[in-house]
């Protein structure tokens, strides 16, 4: 029986209610737990390539950044040596490349907002698993190893670039709370 599906149904749902409307709440645990796992390995996969391409777009930015220098320098030259009329084509490419980097701009904002995005959908998602695993436990349902990646099932990494940055977010809120406290 599928419990979910969309991964807002995963933030949305409501554990104890679905485990009171299952004929065994212990099976509906193990189940529920499993596709959890399934879909916030998903959002990870999604979570690393809208991180990915954020960077691969800013990295682009930045390439066609120097070329337009190197436009603007070869312009400069040009004009220096008296060829004008190379100098007002190294111009026009140097305006070319600027245009594509406004469009390349609106591209990486767009890619950061989904990469934002998808960072709070998935730290959403740990939570909700992390729910669902206490859930699992205090039903005494044993816990099932997760299996490897190429058996067709998905592994939950042990670290990502989102679980990093909570953990120093947390990290560093631990430590603004002993400083508060004086420990």
């Amino acid at each position: 029986m599928s419990y979910f599906s969309r991964l807002t149904d995963i933030v949305t749902c409501n554990l104890t209610q679905l485990l009171n409307q299952a004929n065994d709440p212990r099976v509906a645990i193990a189940e529920i737990v499993t596709e959890m796992q399934e879909g916030l390995a998903g959002a990870q996969r999604s979570a690393n390539n809208a991180s990915n391409s954020e960077q691969r777009l800013r990295r682009e930015i930045e390439e066609q950044r120097q070329s337009v220098a190197s436009w603007n320098n070869k312009a400069r030259e040009q004009l220096a040596a008296g060829a004008e009329t190379e100098a007002r084509q190294s111009l026009m490419r140097k305006r070319e490349v600027e245009d594509l980097i406004a469009g390349l701009a609106h591209q990486h904002k767009a890619a950061v907002g989904s990469k934002e995005h998808l960072a709070t959908i998935q730290r959403a998602l740990e939570a909700r698993l992390s729910e669902a695993l206490r859930k699992r436990e205090a039903l005494g349902v044993p816990a099932e190893p997760v299996p490897p990646a190429s058996s067709g099932r998905f592994a939950i990494p042990a670290a990502t670039p989102v679980a990093d940055d909570r953990q120093n977010q947390i990290d560093a809120e631990l430590e603004a709370l002993k400083r508060e406290l004086g420990t």
